[in-house]
C-alpha cells in the first residue's frame, strides 16, 4: 500500500496541460492525503506540500509523472537508487512508458491504492570508459560526432569479436528503448519482458550490417578506433553527449538495479503499439 506519493510534471508543459495536471491532483486527493511535489515544480495546488528535492526523494514510496515518456526517463534518473515504483500518466500523444489515459485515471489510482496493480522491472544498461560511468533506460549511443561521416570501431561480446566497421556510430538498446530512437534506426520492437539487448548499427557503410539482439547478460566491449573528429561522443538516453578519446575501450554492461514501473491490471504492450505506432487500429473493433 503505497502512503506517500510524489508529483512531477514537466517543467515547459502547456497551461492546458498544468491544468489537466491540477485536476488530476484533487482527484488523487480524494483517496490520500499524503501528495508531495519538488521545489520548483509547476503544480498550484492546495493538496500537495513541497519538499526540498532530497527531503522528496527518500520521503515518497511512489511516484506519479504526468507528462511524456520524457518527463518519465528524466525523473526516473533521479529516483533510480532510491528504487521507488513510477506511474506514468500520458499528456503527451507517443508514450510506451507513460501509458495511463487521463481519461482513466480516477478509477486506475483507486486500483493501485487498493493493491491492485503489477509491478514491472525494466532493466538498465551501463557505459564504462575511462573513470566515466553512464547508464540509460532506453539505450547507450556511441557516434562520430560529425553528420554524415563515419567513426570506426570494433565490437566484441564476451571477450569475443564479432566485427569491426564503420558507421556514424551504433546503438545498443533495451527493450524499453527499443520503441524509442532504436525503432528510428530501423531497429525491431522487443516485447519488455525480455532481458535483451539490441545493438543496432547507425547508417552502417557495410550492405550487409544488421541489428542483432543478444542477452543482456553479455558483456560488450567496444573500442574506437578512428573517426572525423579528435573525439568520438557517447551518450544515455538522449543527454549529453561526452567526449572519448579513440583508442577508448567502452564496456556496456547490465546495471545491478532497475526501474521499476506501475501498471494497471490490464495493461497490455500490443494495444499500446496499435494505439501509438498506428497498427491496423480497427483489430479492436473487429474483435469487440
Amino acid at each position: 500500500m503505497f502512503k506517500h506519493i510524489g508529483i512531477v510534471v514537466k517543467k515547459d508543459q502547456q497551461d492546458g496541460d498544468i491544468s489537466f495536471a491540477d485536476s488530476l491532483v484533487s482527484i488523487l486527493a480524494k483517496y490520500t492525503d499524503e501528495i508531495f511535489i519538488e521545489e520548483g515544480s509547476s503544480i498550484d495546488s492546495s493538496y500537495v506540500t513541497e519538499l526540498e528535492t532530497s527531503n522528496f526523494l527518500e520521503k515518497i514510496d511512489l511516484l506519479i509523472v504526468f507528462g511524456g515518456d520524457g518527463t518519465l526517463l528524466s525523473s526516473a534518473r533521479k529516483i533510480l537508487e532510491y528504487e521507488t515504483p513510477i506511474l506514468g500518466i500520458n499528456l503527451g500523444a507517443v508514450g510506451f512508458l507513460t501509458d495511463v489515459n487521463i481519461d482513466n485515471f480516477e478509477s486506475i489510482i483507486q486500483d493501485i491504492l487498493q493493491g491492485n496493480y503489477d509491478i514491472e522491472e525494466r532493466s538498465l544498461v551501463s557505459a564504462n570508459f575511462h573513470d566515466k560511468t553512464l547508464f540509460g533506460l532506453n539505450e547507450i549511443v556511441i557516434h562520430s560526432g560529425s553528420y554524415a561521416q563515419l567513426m570506426r570501431y570494433q565490437l566484441s561480446v564476451d571477450g569475443k569479436p564479432v566485427y569491426e566497421q564503420r558507421s556514424d556510430g551504433l546503438i545498443i538498446a533495451s527493450p524499453t528503448g527499443s520503441t524509442a530512437y532504436a525503432l528510428s534506426a530501423g531497429g525491431p520492437i522487443i516485447h519488455p519482458g525480455l532481458d535483451v539487448w539490441n545493438i543496432i548499427p547507425m547508417m552502417p557503410q557495410s550492405l550487409s550490417s544488421r541489428p542483432f539482439i543478444i542477452s543482456s547478460d553479455q558483456k560488450i566491449e567496444i573500442k574506437l578506433l578512428s573517426g572525423p573528429l579528435d573525439d568520438a561522443k557517447i551518450c544515455a538516453d538522449g543527454q549529453n553527449d561526452i567526449s572519448a578519446k579513440y583508442q577508448t575501450i567502452v564496456y556496456i554492461e547490465k546495471m545491478s538495479k532497475s526501474l521499476k514501473l506501475i501498471h494497471p491490471k490490464n495493461n497490455d504492450f500490443f494495444e499500446a503499439c496499435r494505439e501509438k505506432l498506428g497498427w491496423s487500429l480497427d483489430i479492436t473493433k473487429n474483435n469487440k
